[in-house]
């Protein structure tokens, strides 16, 4: 038989990745600038022992109860674009399309606030530096677009080193704490010029962005070699790790300066520093920033890239960006990722971007949790080599907090909560179009 040569199949992404990877990635990911800033912000809401403990506990106890979610997800349908692929199956392409869309804008933004971040934090650190923070942050991107083209593994070994140093950062930190005396105990109260509620509401918000991002294995879902054991393992380790490390952080830093003296300090890790080192204590806090972020921006730099990546495949973005080089980068994704990312870094928007997509992060984890119960339901034979500890009990107790959770940042924000159900309806008429008018690409 005689015919046309079948055409060369387009490369995909590759499955190397790990057990150690997806622990580094979701430690990465979690372990960033929040925890050194965070316990003086929820000290000031609740500076008495048992309400801030408890919120920080309640914290990891949401956390534990969204991994039970994901990690069923994860194992059960691995997948590139984290939340995406998974409110596709349980509900449909419009709302995957949201939710893969206000993620991936989400992420752009981020990248760039975080680079910016390590822009100002540089000035400090190296004198020469001051006032080019733009000029640092854009070189930060352009650093790391370079090396994740070089492939996947180029970009796991960035991410496992920069999670040993500033998981190893903290342990010392925290060891060093404990050796200096602890300071006397001051006169705690609450705050009276909030309702006991709305304030622990208010502290839950910035305990539980504390700890968001666990998850970020699912991003990498096509890539591990083992997904159904190692991504509910990375998730889980990965969890467990950061919350063991928050909670001696806050108990170290309690024990040297008192709640009261925490209170409403904006960077209080850097007077336990100070404390601790001297003068010195600032600049080696900013060092510790600067690799945590670093290894935190190479996250979102792979995830955002994998979301487009998914969204392009599924025929849900305007332009092919399903191209994937040898070392299994989708480059084109990547290329486009950066580029937004670059136009937030130039414009100055992208602090009002997260803000007004805060109520997406918090709507996306509802609908996480949501998708579990649907996905039992229309696929209850479908292998899941890790099923949700507690369902349905576990799921609904994080339905409920998702709930109240997603009240309280609307309440505690309506300008950008306003602006988010602005986006919310403008994604119907962007779907449509898309669906319509975009030249759709073959099936891959």
């Amino acid at each position: 038989m005689t015919g046309q040569p079948a055409p060369p199949a387009r490369p995909g992404l590759l499955r190397v990745l790990g057990l150690a990877f997806g622990v580094a990635l979701g430690i990465g990911a979690v372990i960033g600038g929040g925890i050194l800033r965070t316990p003086g912000e929820v000290a000031a809401l609740l500076p008495t022992p048992v309400l801030f403990f408890g919120v920080w506990l309640a914290g990891a106890t949401f956390a534990f109860l969204g991994a039970t979610a994901y990690a069923e997800h994860g194992a059960m349908a691995p997948g590139a674009g984290g939340l995406y692929p998974w409110a596709r199956r349980a509900f449909g392409d419009y709302p995957a399309f949201l939710v893969g869309y206000n993620d991936w804008l989400q992420q752009c933004a981020s990248m760039a606030a975080l680079a910016l971040l390590i822009g100002e934090y540089s000035g400090a650190v190296i004198p020469a530096l001051e006032g080019r923070s733009l000029a640092v942050a854009g070189a930060i991107m352009l650093g790391l677009l370079v090396a994740q083209w070089r492939g996947v593994k180029a970009l796991a070994g960035i991410q496992e080193v920069t999670s040993v140093l500033k998981g190893g950062a903290l342990v010392l930190l925290i060891g060093a704490i404990f050796l200096l005396p602890a300071a006397a105990p001051g006169v705690t109260a609450p705050r009276t010029d909030l309702p006991l509620i709305a304030a622990i509401i208010l502290a839950m918000q910035g305990v539980i962005f504390t700890f968001d991002a666990y998850y970020y294995p699912i991003y990498g879902g096509e890539e591990f070699t083992n997904p159904g054991r190692d991504i509910p393992r990375a998730i889980f380790y990965s969890l467990a790790g950061v919350t063991v490390l928050y909670l001696l952080l806050n108990i170290a830093i309690v024990r040297l300066l008192s709640l009261p003296a925490m209170a409403g300090d904006p960077f209080v890790a850097a007077t336990a520093a100070k404390r601790l080192l001297g003068p010195i204590g600032d600049t080696v806090l900013r060092v510790m920033m600067i690799v945590s972020i670093l290894g935190t921006i190479n996250t979102v730099f792979m995830a955002s890239s994998r979301v487009l990546f998914s969204l392009s495949r599924d025929r849900l973005f305007p332009v092919d960006a399903r191209a994937v080089n040898a070392g299994g980068t989708p480059t084109t994704a990547l290329m486009l990722s950066t580029a937004v990312a670059f136009f937030f870094l130039l414009s100055g928007t992208f602090n009002a971007v997260i803000a007004t997509l805060s109520v997406f992060i918090v709507l996306n984890y509802l609908i996480c949790f949501l998708a579990l119960f649907r996905l039992r339901t229309i696929e209850p034979a479908r292998p899941r080599p890790y099923r949700a500890w507690g369902y349905p009990w576990t799921t609904a107790l994080a339905v409920a907090i998702a709930v109240v959770f997603l009240i309280g940042v609307v309440w505690s924000d309506p300008e950008h909560a306003l602006l988010g159900l602005g986006v919310l309806a403008l994604s119907v008429p962007t779907f449509w179009l898309l669906r319509r008018f975009v030249h759709p690409v073959e099936p891959s």
